[in-house]
């Protein structure tokens, strides 16, 4: 939505991560990272009995495309495909705990319930957490949330703020995830950690801008922001941890959880554009969306 609504910061190519995704960002351009779909040809030397076998890849939405067989992941025999679209965000939350390191007995926030902050949840949900909270504007996921573990869920109105402010107790939150994609959400964070507490912010802003309060606790209370985005593994982590692990565990979370339950709509992929409409003027009633061939 960041592209859809000219919001991309303009000197950042694509995603210098992806080789299918490489150049700028004038239109048209192709775009997405998250495909599912089947080997139809195979090039010389390639393991012949990968043809036909079900794949996810990292690539744009397209309806046919060419890749390298390390640059594919080939989906377990238990996952559905409409689950296994979902891996990119299985392993942007996976990112998100290995960065903000949930301790038992801590109290945690999830500030925004899109299809990642649910996620999240969901694994926060097998910690041995105290308190697990999350805050989300629609009812839905707010209810979703519930469902999949969180302790409790508020709006981001000014008494529901005071009442899970209440619900931390004194201390505060030990960690919050601020995943909603608004800047001006990290005050509502700032608000609600602690003291020494960590902030993970896994939501990319773009050219979106606020004005943040740091003049307050924020420095005397040394509060840890800390940026997570999955194209890195943290460096304290890579003698043991690397995409393959990665991958594993973001499979372990899809298959618990299922996430094509998040599915509100599905376009045919000539009908892209109404998919962008749909997400762009209803987010009350859209959550995720697929496009099909």
């Amino acid at each position: 939505m960041l592209l859809f609504n000219g919001e991309f910061p303009r000197d950042h190519a694509t995603d210098s991560s992806l080789s299918s995704l490489t150049g700028d960002l004038k239109f048209p351009f192709k775009y997405g990272y998250s495909l599912v779909g089947s080997i139809s040809a195979l090039g010389d030397g390639v393991d012949r009995t990968l043809k036909h076998r079900a794949v996810f890849a990292l690539n744009p939405h397209e309806s046919a495309f060419t890749a390298k067989d390390n640059q594919l992941q080939i989906i377990p025999d238990n996952i559905p495909h409409k689950d296994a679209v979902f891996l990119a965000n299985a392993e942007t939350t996976v990112n998100l705990i290995l960065d903000g390191t949930p301790l038992v007995g801590e109290k945690v926030v999830v500030i925004g319930l899109g299809v990642v902050g649910l996620l999240t949840t969901a694994l926060l949900a097998t910690f041995p957490l105290e308190k697990l909270i999350s805050f989300e504007p629609i009812l839905s996921r707010r209810q979703s949330s519930k469902k999949l573990g969180a302790h409790e869920t508020f709006d981001s109105g000014p008494q529901s703020v005071d009442q899970a402010q209440r619900s931390l107790g004194v201390q505060g939150a030990d960690l919050v995830y601020e995943l909603s994609g608004r800047p001006e959400a990290l005050d509502l964070a700032l608000a609600l950690v602690g003291e020494e507490g960590r902030i993970v912010v896994g939501s990319w802003y773009g050219e979106r801008k606020a004005a943040i309060n740091l003049g307050g606790r924020f420095h005397r209370g040394r509060i840890k922001l800390i940026s997570s985005q999955v194209s890195r593994i943290a460096p304290e982590r890579t003698g043991r941890w690397d995409r393959k692990r990665r991958f594993a565990e973001a499979w372990k979370l899809i298959d618990r959880v299922r996430p094509s339950q998040f599915v509100t709509h599905e376009f045919p992929f000539v009908d892209a554009g109404k998919a962008y409409k749909q997400l762009a003027e209803n987010p009350e009633e859209t959550l995720a969306v697929l496009l099909t061939y």
